[in-house]
């Protein structure tokens, strides 16, 4: 019966030769086959597509066949370069498409997915998805232009990433049989898109590999392995050359999936977080995944609190020191972090904590120095400070003493202040303790500059009455000097 609809399907003037796919769908081609490159496609030869009779022209038991035929018919791929190439045929297939989209959406679930249509689709899907950025592609991440790329085949594409996103999701799709065609190879292929400039397709593949990650449980391991090499490859290698595209996307969804994890957590759940996600603050790109990178570590510090602590020290250990707008950020992470912590675990990180918190509170970047103030208008941060304030006073008091003294803007000053008179409401005695400390501390250091500029004046007058000869080393004065300008 199949046949008999095939043999209806009209023929082009030219009266081209019929070829059949192995699938079962019967491919146009013309006497004259054109070979096309593309910068999106690698090379394939483009062909007339005859369109296939409509879903509602056939009975229901044909419906799978022809689903499969219509598949295979948009296995056929075009040169978007040039949107005035194949104009008619592109159009076919687009309406090919959105016909097998509306098909997948409205299917029963009293219809089973069969393994041939199972097998069409994702060989559809590899075509048309599948494909190696040229190496000019790549360069561009390292230009300094940050406006997006958009993929010229995305009108074709996006309806292909629906219809994929719609069959994965579809209770007619049986996870048993159509794992053994949505396997390791096919995961690998769809993790190497996330590499595309375009932000519309890193985001379908982000909704599909999250549904996948959900609907085959076999191959959740696998997934989170190939994820986990991915960011090491950008940490120690892409990220060197400026690249790093779709790790926003995929650390999204590594977020959706740590708040799944079981608990207690497993031993290379743990070493993920501290092999992985804290190397990945290093990274100068960090800013364009910083907000999804601080959602995976508090998820984790939410499964398992005394993981505060380890996420404390490796923050530390890949603090910023030559960049203030990665301050910034460490220091609202940090801030989330201390606000859940318990006292044993803040007790374990306070002082190197707040001796990096003293530097920052020094920074003649105003917005690193009012951002590290401004961890005092937390009241839980506040409220472990208090706790601990016999440890945190004395190492705060200083940077306070000398923002107070001459920090040159007025916010934070005025927050500088306000922090001090929080510390002396909280311990009085121990305050001034601190004052008569630094006070000393002072008297010392000016004691120590008047003898060193005590022993250089020693040197200079020595060095003056002993008569030059030869090419001998001489003191120079600052008097000297400028009498000899």
């Amino acid at each position: 019966m199949f046949k008999q609809f095939l043999s209806k399907l009209p023929r082009k003037s030219s009266k081209p030769d019929s070829t059949s796919d192995p699938s079962g769908s019967s491919v146009v081609r013309s006497n004259s086959v054109k070979r096309m490159s593309s910068a999106v496609f690698p090379s394939s030869v483009v062909a007339g597509i005859e369109p296939l009779v409509p879903f509602k022209d056939v009975p229901t038991s044909e419906k799978l066949n022809l689903f499969v035929s219509k598949l295979s018919l948009c296995c056929v791929t075009f040169d978007f370069s040039d949107q005035t190439k194949n104009s008619i045929e592109k159009d076919v297939k687009r309406q090919t498409l959105l016909e097998l989209l509306d098909f997948v959406s409205s299917s029963s679930s009293s219809v089973r997915f069969t393994e041939p249509a199972i097998l069409a689709m994702c060989k559809m899907s590899a075509v048309n998805l599948f494909r190696v950025f040229p190496p000019s592609y790549r360069e561009r991440n390292d230009s300094d232009d940050n406006d997006p790329t958009f993929e010229p085949a995305w009108p074709h594409l996006q309806i292909v990433y629906d219809l994929l996103l719609k069959f994965i999701t579809s209770p007619c799709l049986d996870a048993k049989v159509a794992k053994k065609y949505l396997d390791h190879g096919f995961i690998l292929r769809l993790l190497e898109l996330f590499d595309s400039e375009d932000p519309r397709e890193r985001e379908c593949l982000k909704t599909i590999l999250h549904r996948v990650y959900g609907k085959f449980m076999v191959h959740r391991p696998f997934i989170r392995k190939a994820m986990s090499n991915i960011f090491y490859s950008f940490v120690f290698e892409a990220e060197k050359r400026g690249g790093g595209g779709g790790i926003a996307e995929l650390l999204e969804i590594f977020g959706s999936i740590v708040s799944g994890f079981a608990l207690p957590l497993k031993e290379e759940h743990k070493i993920f977080l501290w092999r992985v996600l804290i190397p990945l603050h290093k990274a100068k790109s960090v800013g364009g995944y910083f907000h999804q990178l601080s959602y995976c570590v508090t998820q984790f510090i939410d499964k398992e609190p005394k993981l505060g602590s380890v996420v404390i020290k490796g923050l530390l250990k890949f603090w910023p020191v030559t960049n203030s707008q990665k301050e910034v950020m460490f220091l609202g992470e940090v801030e989330e972090i201390v606000e859940v912590m318990s006292l044993v675990e803040f007790q374990k990180v306070m002082v190197p904590l707040f001796l990096r918190i003293a530097c920052c509170v020094n920074s003649c970047h105003f917005q690193v120095s009012e951002r590290a103030l401004f961890l005092w208008n937390n009241d839980q941060i506040v409220n472990l400070i208090a706790q601990n304030r016999q440890a945190i006073l004395p190492i705060m008091f200083t940077a306070l003493e000398k923002n107070a003294e001459s920090h040159w803007n007025q916010s934070v000053l005025n927050l500088t202040l306000n922090v001090r008179k929080m510390f002396c409401e909280m311990d009085e005695a121990l305050f001034m303790s601190c004052h008569a400390r630094f006070q000393e501390d002072e008297a010392e250091q000016c004691s120590a500059e008047e003898k060193r500029k005590e022993t250089w004046a020693r040197l200079e007058k020595v060095a003056s009455m002993k008569p030059v000869t030869g090419k001998t080393a001489v003191l120079v004065t600052p008097l000297a000097t400028s009498i000899a300008c």
